[in-house]
């Protein structure tokens, strides 16, 4: 079973930079896609980037130019690297992982960090 742990959250000036990490631990075969998902107050959870096992990624139009994503999956590690950050930006993030076939294709989620944006 996998674990996902995530941290580098925290408080920022607009306009600064933060970067996320995501590690997952445990039992496992391999892991599909690795994203990141946001949730801010009183609004739905939602996408904000994903990346395949192979490299390939996309994001949510409001974050494209200002995050990238990336992923280590000798480490089974992804990271949001996150710049020119506005206070709409503030939410919980979290992290996720599409486990492989083998794994019985479960979507696991980490406990959540916050990145809070000051204007």
């Amino acid at each position: 079973q996998v674990q996902l742990v995530e941290s580098g959250g925290g408080l920022v000036q607009a306009g600064g930079s933060l970067r996320l990490s995501c590690v997952a631990t445990g039992s496992f075969f391999s892991i599909n896609h690795m994203g990141w998902y946001r949730q801010a107050p009183g609004k739905q959870r939602e996408l904000v980037a994903r990346v395949t096992s192979g490299g390939s990624t996309n994001y949510a139009d409001p974050v494209t130019g200002r995050f990238t994503i990336s992923r280590d999956n000798a480490k089974n590690t992804v990271y949001l690297q996150m710049n020119s950050l506005k206070p709409e930006d503030t939410a919980v993030y979290y992290c996720n992982a599409l486990m492989s076939w083998l794994d019985g294709g479960k979507n696991a989620w980490g406990q959540g960090t916050q990145v809070t944006v000051s204007s």
